[in-house]
């Protein structure tokens, strides 16, 4: 019998997501939230962008979602500018009985040490309310910063610092909330995004980081963090608009996971809205963008991840990425115990369904 889905959330991660849950027969849509009112009433295909009619039409908000009783929701709608408000739909969905997987909230992929206790366990009390389960993911923070260094982190004799890097050229990426809010793209430099007040990088990578931590057995004795604006050089034009010249066109950023007074679990993000900015910086392993992940150990390794896609860009691909590990999570996710469930609590989710002869 098919898994009963519903989906909150038609941006950028939530379409491609929303383009597996049409497509894939494990999966029964039910029901589609969205927060843009022009999209109401629009068919799920359309939304998809797909060819043919479900027959299942949007609404606004996430009320019809939890009414559909699905088994699980996929939410996928905005949580870095709402973390408030994306928790408390989430609560609610799992109060209700429902399982979650989604990309928000991104501080429910390991939120002990970076969530107040106090809202860790108003999360844990609904899901054990409702008997569901939560897994939140995605790439960076996601599958790149937890799931693949512990793979490779598994094959060492020891390890001294395990650092991954997301290293990506931002110009096709038409989010504008996290472009331009977020990431303060376009900004005068003396005016940085969101993401560079002080405390939002370690919490925004501090769930990975002591996931690692925590993967790794060892204890972050804390988080530090650094950050470096380049302005652009003429006015540079991008998916959103354009970077004037003088404004935010590169930022590189690391945030560290400080053991024994040493940056042990270290990530790092370089990212350009063109590529010969600031080219002392990390270089990506293929043009437009990569994923990296260095461990210095025995064996030390450096293990470039490199998404491509038929259908767009690198910045696509890494979209379709995260969309997937999100989807495909589902029956894992329904299985599990009760409460907030992590990547070290999960099987390895392998891919099994997803080859169909064409």
């Amino acid at each position: 019998m098919a898994i009963r889905v519903a989906i909150v959330g038609t941006g950028n991660c939530g379409r491609l997501a929303l383009i597996q849950l049409i497509d894939d027969p494990r999966f029964e849509l039910v029901a589609v939230g969205t927060s843009t009112e022009a999209k109401v009433g629009l068919d799920a295909g359309e939304l998809a962008g797909l060819d043919g009619v479900t027959g299942v039409t949007a609404t606004l908000g996430i009320d019809a979602a939890i009414a559909a009783k699905p088994d699980c929701l996929v939410y996928c709608a905005m949580g870095d500018t709402r973390p408030v408000e994306a928790t408390r739909d989430v609560m609610a969905a799992l109060a209700a009985g429902i399982n979650v997987v989604g990309s928000a909230p991104g501080g429910l992929q390991f939120p002990w040490g970076a969530m107040p206790e106090k809202a860790i366990a108003r999360v844990e009390e609904a899901a054990q309310a409702g008997n569901s389960s939560v897994f939140i993911t995605g790439v960076d923070p996601g599958f790149a910063t937890d799931l693949v260094p512990f793979a490779i982190a598994g094959t060492c004799q020891r390890i001294d610092q395990i650092k991954t890097m997301e290293i990506a050229d931002y110009a096709t990426y038409d989010g504008t909330e996290v472009m331009s809010i977020v990431m303060g793209f376009g900004n005068p430099i003396d005016q940085p995004g969101m993401l560079f007040l002080p405390g939002i990088l370690s919490a925004a990578w501090g769930t990975a980081i002591r996931m690692l931590a925590a993967g790794l057995g060892v204890e972050v004795e804390d988080i530090t963090e650094h950050y470096e604006l380049e302005p652009a050089p003429e006015d540079i034009e991008v998916a959103t608009g354009v970077i004037a010249k003088g404004t935010v066109a590169a930022m590189r950023f690391q945030i560290n996971g400080m053991v024994g007074g040493k940056p042990v679990i270290v990530v790092e993000h370089v990212t350009r809205v063109r590529a010969d900015l600031r080219p002392d910086w990390a270089q990506p392993a293929q043009p437009g963008g990569s994923y990296r992940v260095e461990i210095v150990g025995e064996p030390s390794y450096v293990v470039d991840i490199c998404p491509t896609s038929r259908k767009g860009d690198h910045n696509h691909a890494a979209i379709v990425a995260a969309a997937g590990r999100i989807v495909n999570a589902i029956p894992d996710v329904m299985a599990a115990e009760p409460g907030i469930r992590t990547t070290l609590d999960l099987p390895l989710v392998t891919g099994k369904g997803l080859h169909r002869s064409s």
